[in-house]
């Protein structure tokens, strides 16, 4: 079974909520993806492609933007409980899941993840920042060092709004270009907080699957490389040389060899070269990123598998990126 180990879901009962909060822009392309929330729609898209199974995940918005305190924990806690739910039901669709905390209250966050662990997940999503917040703030360390205790991934998923402007003398960013440039911006720039932070030297047997490739990390190969070994040469009022003597290792190491990452690029055959390019095999996992797409489900998916096959891998990397790598990294076998 080929398994897709980034695709989204919202549990029917926090559907509700989410549609009662009004959340507005990605809220709206929530409601707008019927199979983002109908399971009957959802089993179909599945369905259409053999030997096929997907992991579930929350997709957006997140839930530290609708709540805080202890509803914020229940909502998790609403999410979490429905996907054990419906993979225990249907469990040859849908093999596995993806536990949803959020890092704004960093204590529920851990407790959260324990309890859903212990109830099934195969690992727990986390958003590339909080509520503006990098996830280097130490407030957050706690929850790094348990989940590298618990052996299990984390899912790193981007998130950025309009109000993250493009420009310093506007108000928004304009034509979703916070979503387009922005999420892969985003994604990179989390990553190089927990390489430069140490949050990568501290916790080495850490697991994060990054989304989307590792967003412009693979393109910039040269930048994180011979770039970033110049660290502290463009900077005058600080002495980053210093953080760059630091690190056990060259930053471009950490990005190649210590994260992990899936194919998730909307169909886009460059992006996939290039992150197979970048990524050790052993790094990289199938993802669809299922059901965001013009076909409301189908394209993404079936767009990737083609351009894998197109890839002439032999036959037993082909079966990490399938399954053996997922398999590897959360300590679960899945079932043919």
């Amino acid at each position: 079974m080929r398994i897709d180990a980034y695709t989204h879901f919202i549990p029917p009962a926090f559907f509700d909520k989410l549609v009662d909060s009004g959340y507005p822009d990605i809220g709206k392309r929530m409601r707008g993806v019927p199979s983002i929330h109908d399971l009957d729609i959802r089993m179909k898209v599945v369905d259409t492609f053999p030997d096929y199974g997907q992991i579930l995940s929350y997709p957006m918005p997140p839930l530290e933007n609708l709540a805080k305190g202890a509803q914020l924990e229940e909502f998790c806690k609403i999410i979490n409980d429905g996907f054990a739910d419906i993979c225990a039901k249907h469990r040859s669709h849908f093999p596995g899941w993806v536990a949803q905390v959020s890092l704004a209250e960093p204590d529920a966050a851990i407790r959260e993840s324990e309890r859903a662990i212990k109830n099934g997940a195969l690992g727990v999503q986390i958003y590339t920042n909080i509520s503006g917040k990098p996830l280097d703030e130490s407030e957050f360390e706690p929850f790094f060092a348990a989940m590298e205790k618990s052996g299990k991934p984390i899912w790193l998923h981007p998130a950025r709004g309009a109000n993250f402007t493009d420009y310093l003398s506007e108000k928004k960013s304009k034509y979703e270009i916070w979503w387009t440039f922005g999420w892969s911006y985003e994604t990179a720039a989390a990553m190089a907080r927990l390489v430069f932070s140490k949050i990568m030297d501290n916790h080495p047997n850490l697991k994060i699957i990054t989304h989307h490739f590792g967003g412009i990390v693979p393109m910039l190969e040269g930048r994180v490389g011979p770039g970033w070994d110049q660290l502290g040469a463009r900077t005058s009022d600080e002495d980053l040389s210093v953080v760059r003597k630091s690190l056990k290792k060259r930053p471009l190491d950490y990005f190649k060899h210590d994260f992990y990452t899936d194919t998730a690029v909307f169909g886009g055959e460059p992006a996939t070269r290039c992150g197979f390019a970048f990524y050790d095999i052993d790094k990289i996992v199938f993802a669809s990123d299922c059901p965001f797409d013009p076909e409301k489900g189908t394209m993404y998916t079936r767009e990737t598998l083609c351009i894998l096959d197109g890839l002439n891998l032999s036959k037993a990397d082909r079966e990490k990126i399938d399954r053996g790598n997922l398999e590897r990294i959360t300590g679960v076998k899945f079932s043919t």
